[in-house]
């Protein structure tokens, strides 16, 4: 398992959604990354997207106006129908 560092700081919406969508495609289950950016609507927009792809929000905090998301991929859970 690796950690990462994503800077997005002085990216707009909807860029650092759309790179962390990217991120965590390339990522192995198990893996963490921590997303830093500034724009305010990341605050909404990260949460969603991690809920969409079910992979897991560890952390989410405000360091003065940067935003971090520490974001861990999802493992091969079994899924039940």
């Amino acid at each position: 398992m690796s950690e990462t560092v994503l800077d997005l700081r002085g990216l707009k919406c909807p860029l650092p959604a759309l790179k962390t969508r990217k991120a965590l495609t390339r990522m192995a289950p198990g893996d963490v990354i921590r997303v830093e950016c500034t724009d305010a609507l990341a605050a909404i927009d990260i949460p969603h997207l991690v809920a969409e792809t079910r992979d897991h929000l560890e952390e989410q905090s405000r360091a003065d106006d940067v935003l971090v998301f520490r974001i861990r991929k999802a493992g091969n859970e079994a899924k039940t129908a």
